[in-house]
């Protein structure tokens, strides 16, 4: 079944007299409960793609459907609600609200739907995070990956439809990348959590279900993972049995060169508290 379907799907920006195309035709089809990475060079659409399907910004031509509703069909405010309720949304910089603790900001959502949190999800939400004893902090005196894993909370504090999330172990250590990749993927086996993930590290891409790779705004190639441990020199686990390096796909065959990864280190405009959810 697909949680997540765009069709045709093109974004294009004036610049002066000139018309830039972000996105042109993609297609894609996201099963519920799958595990999708995003990767290419920098400028190659990726992120542009993430904030068509989160709602976030509006394409130009193509429909998105998210629970079979197509989102460029609402109006500003429903979407509005519909983004805050079954589209989660993580970023590289966390965008928590400095004047709210860890438990506010978790529960944002809910408590901006004038709803009554669910206590026991919340408790044990906050235990699977870790941050059980830090929900009375403010975000200035978390870590980054403590206030990632905030960020993800929040995120998740609707058992959103899909969750998305852009780079987000960009700002983060070695350590603290592997223990946020560590809960979006328990939230994907746990709860079933379909995730998109946008990332420029091949380390990371490889641990999803199958990578998609962008180039000049379109899809080239997209391919199951292999099961078991892997690597960033496992060609197999590459689409097409490419290694990915500096954004381009290399000969079958050949490894990433010196440990190079896909960079695009671009944030979306205009983040709000709900980091991009529109409140």
């Amino acid at each position: 079944m697909n949680i997540l379907q765009c069709e045709k799907v093109t974004k294009t920006y004036k610049m002066g007299q000139t018309t830039v195309t972000a996105l042109d035709g993609v297609d894609l089809a996201v099963e519920k409960g799958e595990f999708v990475a995003v990767v290419g060079a920098s400028g190659s659409g990726k992120s542009t793609l993430l904030h068509m399907l989160g709602g976030v910004d509006r394409p130009t031509s193509g429909t998105i459907k998210i629970e079979d509703t197509d989102i460029s069909t609402l109006s500003e405010k429903q979407l509005s609600v519909f983004r805050r309720r079954k589209v989660g949304l993580i970023y590289q910089f966390y965008n928590l609200i400095p004047t709210l603790d860890v438990r506010q900001n978790i529960l944002l959502p809910v408590l901006l739907d004038g709803q009554k949190p669910d206590e026991e999800s919340f408790r044990e939400l906050a235990d699977t995070l870790g941050l059980t004893d830090r929900l009375h902090h403010l975000p200035a005196q978390l870590s980054g990956g403590q206030q990632q894993r905030a960020a993800i909370g929040r995120a998740l504090i609707y058992r959103p439809a899909v969750l998305l999330a852009d780079e987000p172990t960009g700002n983060l250590d070695r350590k603290n990348s592997g223990e946020i990749m560590a809960l979006l993927k328990l939230s994907n086996k746990r709860y079933h959590q379909t995730v998109v993930l946008i990332t420029h590290d091949e380390k990371i891409a490889l641990e999803a279900d199958r990578i998609i790779l962008i180039e000049d705004g379109k899809i080239v190639s997209q391919g199951k993972n292999s099961p078991g441990p892997k690597s960033c020199s496992d060609n197999k686990n590459i689409p097409d049995g490419k290694a990915v390096s500096d954004g381009k796909a290399v000969p079958d065959g050949k490894n990433a060169s010196n440990g190079k990864t896909v960079s695009d280190r671009k944030n979306a405009p205009g983040r709000s508290a709900e980091g991009g959810n529109a409140l």
